[in-house]
């Protein structure tokens, strides 16, 4: 059967239904190899194995840069060991001939191949989609960087910060101080993985049917501009100036910490004010409604303020809900995980890491079962390079001198 044609389900039901996709893990028994490094390009393929996929991490002697981008635990950071779960890892010397060779080898049996490489290094180390493709019609091709494979930015270096910057995020996250902030936290790194692994799922099931794969361009800046919607539309369509959409939501500050309130009709903001005793509010000509509460804001958000401050969150959580209000107390990440609704339902996944410990991140929306739990933790620099070229035909004697000569690398036990 053609590579293109579902090789990997075929090969899949010949091995006594071990490798046969279920709804939980459609991929299983496809071959994705991932010479990505940071967030975006790793975290799409883990993805792939989080559906099934037998994925390879692809790194060189060094490593991914993630391992030591932040605070170090063992040979991860968080960034790491998030970001990696559920592969393998060969470690190859690009630099060597016969690193690339075992690269190129690897790429004529895969099924999937993501690259986050500068635009056209990939062709340079004999990597590209067009060569690759020619003896493997069927390879769905993913190439992740900062501005895209063309155009006058593509060889320009991007980052998480340059997305958040270079889209517009920055410049409607202002805070109270009237700076321009980047979000929090890797969002254009975590979006551009999500839209890469859309992209290939959607591909996937093309390939099913035309019988070939493609080259997939996706990259950190057009996608935070995507996660952004209907915020162009509504810059030009509002001459530059939009105002704030459903004021007075935002957050407030109460007796004891912050909560976030939210309005999303005319009805609601009446039940608010008179939820917090200031019906006057409701019947003011200036606050009639979103247009003119986002032009009165500056009227309006101040006495709120005053009001949420006199009693704590819990006491206004309480008279918010019975009034149909959204609101809800503003969680850390460690508030949220030892939150009951999230322990009730299963909202986080620990794998226990070597040389780690514990490592806790939010279970993927969408998994079926708790399958996810099953994943193993991310690998050590090269701890399967072994493994992986014996699963690809090498001999034993093989890899012994490819160990020797230093295009392959193996982690020690």
């Amino acid at each position: 059967m053609p590579k293109g044609q579902g090789s990997s389900t075929a090969m899949g039901g010949q091995m006594a239904g071990k490798l046969t996709p279920t709804h939980e893990a459609p991929y299983r028994g496809l071959k994705v190899l991932d010479f990505g490094q940071g967030i975006a390009s790793p975290y799409c393929a883990m993805l792939l194995g989080v559906y099934g996929a037998d994925v390879i991490k692809v790194e060189p002697p060094e490593g991914d840069w993630s391992r030591y981008l932040g605070t170090t635990y063992g040979n991860h950071t968080t960034l790491s060991a998030v970001y990696n779960r559920g592969k393998r890892s060969l470690c190859l010397d690009m630099k060597h001939k016969d690193g690339i060779a075992i690269a190129q080898r690897l790429a004529s049996e895969a099924d999937v191949l993501i690259e986050g490489f500068r635009p056209g290094v990939a062709e340079r180390l004999g990597l590209g989609y067009q060569g690759l493709s020619r003896d493997n019609p069927g390879l769905v091709y993913l190439s992740v960087s900062g501005f895209g494979q063309s155009g006058p930015y593509a060889k320009r270096p991007g980052s998480d910060s340059v997305a958040q910057a270079f889209s517009g995020l920055v410049s409607v996250n202002l805070g109270a101080d009237g700076v321009p902030h980047r979000v929090g936290t890797t969002i254009s790194d975590v979006v551009t993985g999500v839209y890469a692994f859309q992209a290939i799922a959607t591909t996937l099931f093309a390939r099913a049917t035309v019988g070939t794969g493609r080259w997939i361009d996706v990259n950190l800046c057009q996608s935070t501009s995507a996660l952004l919607g209907h915020k162009v539309a509504e810059f030009i369509l509002e001459g530059g100036a939009p105002r704030a959409l459903n004021v007075p939501a935002g957050t407030y500050q109460t007796r004891d910490g912050w909560m976030m309130v939210t309005l999303v009709n005319e009805p609601q903001y009446k039940r608010l004010c008179g939820a917090i005793g200031r019906e006057d509010l409701a019947g003011d000509p200036r606050f009639a409604d979103f247009a003119r509460r986002a032009d009165a804001a500056d009227a309006l958000i101040p006495q709120l303020r005053e009001v949420f401050l006199t009693q704590a969150t819990d006491a206004w959580l309480t008279r918010l809900h019975a009034a149909d209000i959204i609101a809800e107390r503003i969680l850390d990440p460690g508030e949220w995980l030892r939150n009951v609704h999230v322990e009730a339902t299963r909202a986080s996944v620990r794998q226990d890491t070597p040389g780690v410990g514990a490592v806790y991140s939010p279970r993927t929306p969408g998994i079926a079962s708790l399958s996810e739990d099953h994943l193993c933790p991310a690998p050590d620099v090269g701890q399967d390079s072994r493994a992986v070229l014996t699963e690809a035909g090498f001999g034993s004697a093989e890899i012994d001198g490819l160990l020797l000569s230093g295009a392959v690398r193996q982690a020690k036990s």
